[in-house]
């Protein structure tokens, strides 16, 4: 199923909602209300509501919305109903970090493949995860994995994109700070920690 003219804002807060699901589930709680949900979540129960609406009617007026049943609809909309095989490029302190994070098999995502271009690093493994060269990237193709993590130094990034995109990728998580440029079918979230870091001091007080 496709979603059309749905906000990207609800598209990255489902992944929100489904984390205070979880949380919900393992405090043994059957059913949860909107207003429950945003305490856990801190978004507004009226957000929640709306954003759900786009994709249907989850909820029962008076009970509210089965904790499994709609964790288990949110992932059928994201598409990780299924475990989604990932690949990184880059094992340097951000990749390694990425490779020890244990909170991806929340989400069905498996970081099943890394690469690097340092002759020291390819062999080794980490997680259980064996780093390959960044040569290989061609073979994601036939290994049918279609999520890409970039940790690459910034001049690396955007050849590294390319060869994402050529090798068949579709989604791309960027830690580099800058812009790449891909075809429009295929989608990319940058997360750049400083630029992030640095709009934090408007919101502080002045003394």
């Amino acid at each position: 199923m496709r979603y059309h003219k749905i906000p990207d804002e609800a598209i990255r807060r489902l992944p929100v909602y489904l984390r205070g699901l979880l949380f919900a589930s393992e405090q043994k709680r059957e059913n949860i209300s909107s207003q429950n949900l945003a305490e856990l979540v801190g978004v507004n129960s009226w957000q929640i509501r709306k954003d759900f609406s786009y994709f249907g009617d989850f909820g029962i007026r008076g009970v509210g919305y089965d904790v499994n049943k709609l964790a288990a609809q949110i992932r059928k909309i994201l598409k990780i109903a299924a475990v989604q095989k990932t690949a990184l490029v880059g094992v340097g302190n951000i990749g390694s970090a990425v490779l020890a994070y244990s909170g991806f098999g929340k989400y069905n995502l498996d970081i099943a493949v890394a690469f690097d271009v340092a002759p020291d690093k390819i062999g080794r493994k980490i997680e259980n995860v064996v780093i390959e060269d960044v040569a290989s990237l061609w073979k994601l193709k036939k290994r049918k994995i279609k999520l890409g993590i970039i940790a690459v130094p910034e001049q690396a990034a955007q050849e590294t994109a390319d060869k994402l995109v050529k090798a068949g990728i579709k989604g791309i998580l960027n830690f580099s700070p800058r812009y790449l440029a891909v075809p429009k079918k295929v989608k990319v979230i940058t997360i750049d920690i400083a630029m992030y870091l640095a709009s934090l001091p408007y919101y502080m007080p002045t003394i």
